[in-house]
């Protein structure tokens, strides 16, 4: 049997993808399970283990009809049994429909035509149970896990020398990631917390707590952030990981993650260390598990990020 699961978006949406892919693979062992996500997104397949191809189509491009026709061969050529789709476009509905995939499930939405299997569409919920939905499409109908990932070893051992690198590997670390997205501010969606607030919060950890280490996680977006963080603060340790596997290894080994929304937080989520995220535009309860001690969720009041007070992540971080 071959599964093919349509998961656009970013690294993010395929973490949060995880559970279903994981209850796929419980219920139907021997299937072989690809994914079809936008290019941007294949890295995050380096840590899960369930997928056995991922190919890549860029869902939001302006695709024409040529575009659409070379993703029908692909698809047939595979020759899938079940597909399962998060997307609501009723062309990909039709391009599964026209594959002749026997099972298509999808939510049900005025424009799910060509859908075999429908599923009620619960927005409201954290993305990851919304997810995990699908499968009631299959008759699945169990409580979704949370999202977990697979290190590769040389991974670990990657993080390992990294931490001896930068001294910490005996006191432990904080990890700091300031999500500065370019394409997040691009669709005009502001994710980044002020390095003035940001700046606060270290120096009172670094006052109440001097003994243990501050790491800021430099993403490909991050230079100008980390430059800004390190003024008149050159303590600060700086890691800058090359791949998924290797961020999510060092984010494994932290005592603490203090991040925006961001993929980063998923990761967190994803290896269980404790997460304390900051939320502006984006709201808590679709991007964090709900009733978990472990990751807490700070909701600007305003729905403008900065608008967070220092204090009151300082009061999350010392509520212990």
């Amino acid at each position: 049997m071959r599964i093919l699961a349509l998961v656009p978006g970013g690294i993010g949406d395929q973490i949060l993808f995880f559970p279903t892919l994981e209850d796929l693979k419980q219920n139907y062992k021997n299937a072989t399970i690809d994914v079809l996500v936008e290019p941007r997104a294949k890295s995050a397949y380096r840590v899960c283990p369930h997928v056995k191809e991922v190919l890549l189509f860029d869902y939001k491009d302006r695709n024409g009809l040529a575009d659409y026709l070379n993703l029908l061969g692909i698809i047939r050529d595979r020759e899938y049994d079940i597909a399962l789709t998060l997307g609501q476009r009723w062309t990909v509905g039709l391009l599964l429909w026209l594959n002749g995939i026997p099972t298509r499930i999808g939510y049900k939405t005025k424009n799910s035509w060509f859908i075999s299997n429908s599923v009620p569409l619960k927005q409201e919920q954290y993305a990851a149970d919304m997810y995990h939905d699908l499968l009631q499409g299959l008759g699945i109908n169990n409580t979704s896990p949370l999202p977990k990932i697979t290190l590769l070893k040389e991974d670990i051992q990657w993080a390992e020398a990294e931490q001896k690198r930068l001294d910490i590997k005996e006191s432990g670390y904080i990890l700091i990631h300031g999500g500065s997205s370019k394409l997040a501010l691009i669709k005009g969606i502001d994710k980044i917390y002020p390095v003035s607030g940001w700046q606060k919060i270290i120096d009172d950890l670094q006052q109440k707590q001097p003994e243990i280490p501050i790491v800021l996680l430099k993403g490909p977006d991050d230079a100008e952030w980390v430059t800004q963080m390190k003024n008149d603060r050159p303590n600060l340790k700086i890691t800058q990981p090359p791949d998924i596997g290797k961020l999510a290894a060092m984010i494994a080994g932290a005592n603490l993650m203090l991040c925006t929304d961001s993929a980063p937080m998923h990761l967190s989520v994803a290896v269980g260390t404790y997460t304390i995220a900051l939320f502006g535009p984006t709201e808590v309860a679709k991007l964090l598990p709900p009733s978990q001690d472990r990751y807490i969720g700070i909701q600007s009041p305003t729905g403008k990020i900065a608008d967070i007070k220092p204090e009151t992540v300082l009061e999350q971080i010392w509520r212990g």
